[in-house]
């Protein structure tokens, strides 16, 4: 799979399908661009789809720690380098932080956003003692068991990690988050530590999507509804079951509300 320096980093990507609109995948921290492989089977028939990994996560290269201004400069960078037109750009958490910033900042990039489970506000100080204590302890061991333990109740709906039936799903899961390296701490205290962009959202003018799981505890519903309540013109859609993974939890639903928003937008 290819790799492309962009804004003095080595990022990996991935890019399938020919279609004549180009969709761009921006993964939420801890993951890589796995999470969205339900959506780029789905999608890459009729569109072309990217997908990559944040720069210090995934198989992209490790850096020192980094904001979350960077990682737009970061997407700009990289879809300059392969696209000729304006994409379709869907960011989950991370890569919702990384879209909103990209939308206000670079206009001429992007055709229209998808936000999955994201916040245009500053981590609240509540989360930051658990937060930091969880970083603390993967910068010694790295994400083993216990760790990951803790981890999935964030990233994922009580319902989905119950389900009998989602077990499987759970174990590949909690293997991907112990996959991470030591360093994905620099990712974690970008996220811990950013600013809020509640000030720009006036300035995203292509058509925005707002998706939340109206059981995300990382980033909750209120959290979306200021986003759409920002930003002109913007919809919102709350995913029954759904946690701070929608994604990967109700990977159907999303393709349906992604596949019927591009379907309007080209």
């Amino acid at each position: 799979m290819p790799k492309i320096k962009v804004n003095g980093v080595e990022l990996f990507y991935t890019d399938q399908g020919s279609g004549e609109e180009t969709v761009v995948f921006s993964h939420g921290l801890l993951w890589s661009q796995l999470m969205f492989e339900k959506q780029i089977d789905f999608l890459k028939t009729n569109y072309r789809v990217i997908a990559y990994d944040h720069r210090g996560q995934g198989q992209s290269q490790f850096v020192e720690p980094f904001d979350m201004d960077t990682l737009a400069v970061d997407a700009a960078e990289l879809i300059k380098a392969l696209c000729d037109e304006p994409v379709h750009f869907v960011g989950l958490s991370m890569g919702g932080f990384t879209g909103m910033r990209l939308a206000a900042r670079y206009p001429d990039l992007v055709k229209s956003l998808v936000l999955l489970e994201t916040s245009a506000n500053a981590e609240p100080v509540e989360n930051h003692p658990k937060y930091k204590t969880l970083n603390g302890l993967v910068k010694w061991v790295g994400v083993i068991s216990p760790i990951a333990n803790q981890v999935m109740p964030i990233m994922f709906a009580q319902s989905w990690l119950q389900n009998p039936d989602n077990k499987s799903q759970v174990k590949r899961w909690k293997r991907e988050l112990m996959r991470n390296k030591k360093s994905v701490t620099a990712a974690v205290e970008g996220v811990i530590y950013r600013k809020g962009i509640e000030d720009e959202l006036k300035n995203i003018t292509c058509p925005t999507m707002v998706v939340v799981g109206d059981e995300d505890v990382a980033t909750k519903p209120e959290k979306a509804k200021f986003i759409q309540m920002g930003i002109s013109n913007a919809v919102l859609h709350t995913v029954i079951g759904a946690g701070h993974s929608s994604c990967i939890e109700k990977p159907e639903e999303i393709n349906r509300l992604i596949s019927e928003w591009l379907s309007h937008k080209e």
